[in-house]
Formats: structure tokens, C-alpha cells, sequence
């Protein structure tokens, strides 16, 4: 098969196109004809050499993907072949073929198409784990959401619409804020013309947000704290300004904040399983009647993957890239 396995790191002249065996599902593992692979900054970062796989995990890039089954490992049903899925991998999407664990599949319905597809299993899990049960959302909170326009963002906001919350984004430009508002969001702060601390504060008539989902880090964890209410909660999902910051711990005993986070790729299989069970239970039903799609920015086919990733870096998209495969 044709897979995208860089030897090296480097920038997206990397990803190129080389051949790779087709894999073998094993027990509970699923073999997935690829139709479309969901393009996630991560990924970008392990092209860098930033960010290596777990261990087990396949070299070939990619944590997202929509297909159809065609084979399957012991402990699961044949009559599952021929289904049309959507998954979460630890890596191995940019394949014409992709193994997955069968409890991280999703079923795709006629509502979405299978590039939106997927662009879904990534941003949702992540939202979901973190924002609905990390920090406890329930309708009528309020969030900061740093990168409103990001795939991450997009989704906060597509599923902060759907479960009655009210979504405060932060963007780099007023055409962003605009498109963020457009799509949901409830308020969006350029953060290169306003102080997004001063602002969500104006917003909230002082008191503050209930909860931060934040993939900035480093100097934003304490501004993100002024930004909350008492007994906000803080979740970091990435820490693309720095892995450290000064917390003002008194400030946060007094107010009674809660600092969480979480990374999911390293989770075992059974955690993932579980979230995917949950997500079928409280998220699908809103993918099958067409409430919630991803938003999409643009696909690429698949030896184009440079331009996929140049794209991404440029930090212009609006929503999710993907890679097709036909």
C-alpha cells in the first residue's frame, strides 16, 4: 500500500508517498480501506521530530480516519465487513489501508460525508473528554476557548451550541472572530488587539468564566486563572507556548479553582473504547440527524500531503483539514 512513513524529521517536503505492507488487524482490530484522513497539529509536530508515537504505535503518521472495513481480527463479528466507519488510531491514518481497534469506530451515517467524516473522531474525543468530563460542563456554563477557529475550537463551539453553553473565543484576526461568531460562538476576542483577560471580564460583568479550555500554555495559564470564576475549572489540552507556568496558588485556594488537563493518545485502548461508547450515546445521535458536522477547510488529495501540512502551519484554516484518498 501507499503510506506516508517519513525516515527522517524535516518540513513537509518529508511526506512523501513510499510503500508499506498492508497490516494485519489482531485481536479486536478492525482493517480499514481508507477513504479519508483528518489532518491535527500533532501530527505536524511529529513530522518536526516533536513529538514521537507511543509505544506500539505504527511510524505512519496520522490519528484520524474514515473508511470501510474490510477485514477483521479475532473477537470480532465478520458481518462487520463492509461497514463504513470513522476512528481515533495512535497512528497509521495516511495509508491507503489503517488498523484499528474496533472499539475506538464510530459508525458513519449518510448525514456527513466520509472526508467530514474523518475530520471528526480527533476533536471530539478531545472535547469531549476534557470539557464535558474533565471540567464538568453542563448547560449554561460559560468557556474560554483559546484558537476558536482551530478544529478543536470549531468543535467546542459546535458542541457548546448543541448542550446549551455559552462560548468566549479567542482568534489572531477579525475575519477569524467573525467566522467564529458565525458558527456559534457566543463572543470571540482578537487577542492580538485586545486583552483577552480585560475582555472576558467586560463580557462577564467581572465574574468570570466557569471554565478555560486551553492549548496555549505557558504565560496564558495564569491570565487564563484571572479569567475565571470562583470554582472555575482550568483544563490544558496543549502547551504549544511552553510545558511550564507560575501559579498563583494562594489566589487559586482562595477562589477554589480547579487546574486539570489530559493527553489522549497514550490512553489505553479500553479508555478510549469507553469514551467512544459515550460519545455513540450523547454525541451521535446529533451526527445522524446532520446537527453536527465538523467544520471543514479544505481537503487535499493525498500525495499532497506537503500542501495539507504547509496549510495547517500557515495558520490560516478555519476548521479541520483533510486528506482523501481517491
Amino acid at each position: 500500500m501507499k503510506a506516508i512513513d517519513p525516515a527522517e524529521p524535516g518540513g513537509p517536503e518529508v511526506l512523501r508517498l513510499v510503500d508499506r505492507p498492508v497490516p494485519r488487524p489482531g485481536a479486536g482490530e478492525v482493517l480499514i480501506r481508507v477513504a479519508a484522513a483528518g489532518v491535527n497539529r500533532p501530527e505536524v509536530m511529529q513530522r518536526q521530530g516533536k513529538y514521537p508515537p507511543p509505544p506500539g504505535a505504527s511510524s505512519i503518521l496520522g490519528m484520524e480516519l474514515s473508511g470501510t472495513i474490510v477485514a477483521v481480527g479475532d473477537d470480532v463479528e465478520p458481518f462487520q465487513i463492509g461497514q463504513p466507519v470513522c476512528a481515533l488510531v495512535t497512528g497509521g491514518a495516511y495509508a491507503e489501508y489503517a488498523v484499528a481497534p474496533f472499539g475506538q469506530c464510530l459508525p458513519v451515517p449518510e448525514a456527513v460525508t466520509m472526508a467530514e467524516a474523518a475530520a471528526l473522531p480527533e476533536t471530539l474525543f478531545t472535547v469531549w473528554t476534557n470539557l464535558f468530563e474533565r471540567a464538568y460542563a453542563a448547560e449554561g456554563d460559560s468557556v474560554l476557548v483559546h484558537g476558536g477557529t482551530s478544529g478543536i475550537g470549531t468543535m467546542a463551539i459546535t458542541l457548546g451550541k448543541l448542550f446549551g453553553l455559552k462560548t468566549i473565543v479567542t482568534a489572531g484576526s477579525d475575519d477569524k472572530c467573525a467566522a467564529a461568531r458565525q458558527l456559534g460562538a457566543t463572543h470571540a476576542i482578537n487577542y492580538k488587539t485586545e486583552d483577552f483577560v480585560e475582555r472576558v471580564k467586560a463580557i462577564t460583568g467581572g465574574r468570570g468564566v466557569d471554565i478555560v479550555l486551553d492549548m496555549v500554555g505557558g504565560d496564558y495559564v495564569p491570565r487564563n486563572l484571572q479569567c475565571l470564576a470562583e470554582d472555575g475549572r482550568h483544563v490544558s489540552i496543549a502547551v504549544q507556548r511552553g510545558a511550564s507556568a507560575e501559579i498563583p496558588l494562594f489566589e487559586m485556594m482562595r477562589r477554589r479553582l480547579t487546574l486539570t488537563g489530559s493527553t489522549l493518545r497514550p490512553r489505553s485502548v479500553a479508555f478510549k473504547s469507553l469514551v467512544a461508547e459515550e460519545i455513540v450515546r450523547t454525541v451521535w445521535p446529533f451526527v445522524e440527524s446532520g446537527q453536527l458536522k465538523p467544520v471543514m477547510d479544505r481537503s487535499f488529495p493525498f500525495a499532497e500531503a506537503p500542501a495539507a501540512h504547509t496549510r495547517m502551519e500557515a495558520g490560516n484554516h478555519v476548521g479541520k483539514i483533510v486528506l482523501t484518498m481517491e
